[in-house]
């Protein structure tokens, strides 16, 4: 009897090493981002800091990999359009949740490209490469856990 195996990001243990993956990306992301900033002030300790709920927020990337999937062939400029814009789009409604308790870590109204203080549209060139960072980052273990499926089902067809 053959077993049918669904694509890996199906897999509920390999989306939750995903999450896992870009939860922790993105903790790091962000500290480096804002130690940073820290930098541009002259502030040479260089505290970078995070939230806690910036790691589900950032672990959801891995909702994405399917459509990662969809589009691998595409242009990398629509690619990385479409991710900023769901980027943009995540960003927005966590941020609008997360103020709703007053638990937003973040306050964009000290700038003027923002939208209800939430997301900062002069972020648009972050958000784009930041998207096709976590696109190599899943696809790259994608192709990596699909190798030795692979290279098994090639050995058992030689023999």
């Amino acid at each position: 009897m053959r077993q049918h195996t669904f694509p890996m990001f199906f897999s509920l243990k390999q989306f939750y090493g995903d999450f896992l993956r870009c939860g922790l990306f993105g903790w790091c992301m962000e500290i480096l981002f804002t130690a940073f900033h820290a930098f541009r002030r002259r502030d040479l300790r260089l505290k970078g800091t995070t939230s806690i709920w910036m790691f589900p927020i950032y672990g959801c990337a891995a909702f994405l990999k399917p459509i990662f999937i969809l589009l691998r062939k595409t242009s990398f400029l629509f690619r990385g359009l479409t991710y900023m814009s769901l980027i943009f789009s995540a960003e927005y409604i966590s941020g609008r949740l997360l103020e709703r308790y007053r638990l937003c870590p973040w306050d964009y109204s000290h700038s003027r490209y923002h939208i209800r203080r939430v997301i900062r549209l002069d972020y648009a060139p972050f958000w784009f490469a930041i998207g096709l960072v976590f696109e190599h980052l899943l696809m790259h273990t994608q192709l990596q856990d699909e190798t030795p499926q692979i290279s098994s089902r090639f050995h058992a067809k030689s023999h």
